[in-house]
């Protein structure tokens, strides 16, 4: 397995002090790991910078590990489901260029007036159209564990056994699952097979003297982000059950916590190696 971090873990240095792709690549260089897991919604002008990343990437000795894209099948319109459709043929496109074979993407959103089963439907449809130009320009599109209609692990492997195509997989998100009130350990077990990425992430459950922003699971439960390794999720069971089917991909650290995000997702890093070298 290998190890990479999302730039989302610098999510708040983009907003507070405008860190760029390349502040970020460079922050990712210097912390030891193999790889970078890049997102759509982090460029500035694509076209000027993926040259320029992709010299900086070779300088660095860095590999790309997945391309993010934020895509939403739930669109009450066939046009506006079209534009997401190519939403995802451009990351695929973009993914080549970087010479990584994973795109993630999302299943969709909440829509008002929209059912369940309507919503799924769209879902279906969008992901076989986009798993026809995948398959022919050999990238894997992995659906994270996010949202109402693909949180839990049974809801991914329906869609992926719906589509029923070898490069419909999924990004195994090691912290969502208790967002939807599934346990982590059980939910890696029914998907480790389909895992073709890992965010490797953690939470923990919200304080009573804690006034900030957290997140809200389906039973109301309250939960922060935190250092990989210190929270709920048991991340050795996670990393045990992935080398059982001898996952050979990418562990991304995702870190969504209240800390300084560099002094978070270094920890998260570190307790990450550890956990490979008990392996």
């Amino acid at each position: 397995m290998k190890t990479s971090v999302s730039m989302y873990s610098l999510h708040k240095y983009t907003v507070n002090e405008n860190l760029d792709v390349f502040g970020f690549i460079n922050y990712a260089s210097s912390i030891g790991l193999e790889g970078v897991e890049l997102l759509d919604m982090y460029w500035k002008d694509v076209e000027q910078e993926l040259p320029k990343v992709k010299l900086m990437l070779a300088e660095r000795n860095l590999m790309v590990s997945a391309y993010d894209i934020s895509n939403n099948f739930v669109k009450t319109s066939e046009d506006e489901r079209k534009m997401e459709i190519q939403k995802v043929y451009d990351g695929i496109d973009i993914a080549k260029n970087l010479n990584t074979n994973v795109v993630r993407i999302f299943s969709g959103d909440v829509t008002e007036n929209v059912s369940f089963e309507q919503g799924k439907s769209w879902i279906i449809e969008c992901l076989k159209e986009c798993a026809s130009y995948a398959e022919k320009q050999g990238i894997i599109l992995a659906i994270e564990n996010h949202g109402y209609f693909a949180g839990r692990s049974e809801q991914v492997i329906e869609l992926i056994e719906t589509v029923g195509s070898t490069h419909v997989r999924s990004t195994l998100d090691t912290g969502n699952f208790l967002l939807v009130d599934e346990e982590p350990s059980h939910a890696v077990t029914a998907l480790k097979k389909y895992v073709a990425h890992v965010h490797f992430k953690d939470f923990v459950n919200v304080g009573t003297d804690y006034e900030g922003h957290f997140f809200l699971s389906l039973s109301g439960g309250e939960f922060l982000g935190t250092i990989a390794g210190e929270g709920k999720v048991d991340l050795h069971h996670v990393i045990h059950e992935l080398n059982s089917v001898n996952y050979e991909g990418w562990l991304s650290v995702e870190y969504e916590g209240t800390d300084d995000p560099k002094v978070g997702t270094e920890k998260s890093v570190d307790n990450l190696k550890q956990i490979l070298q008990a392996l």
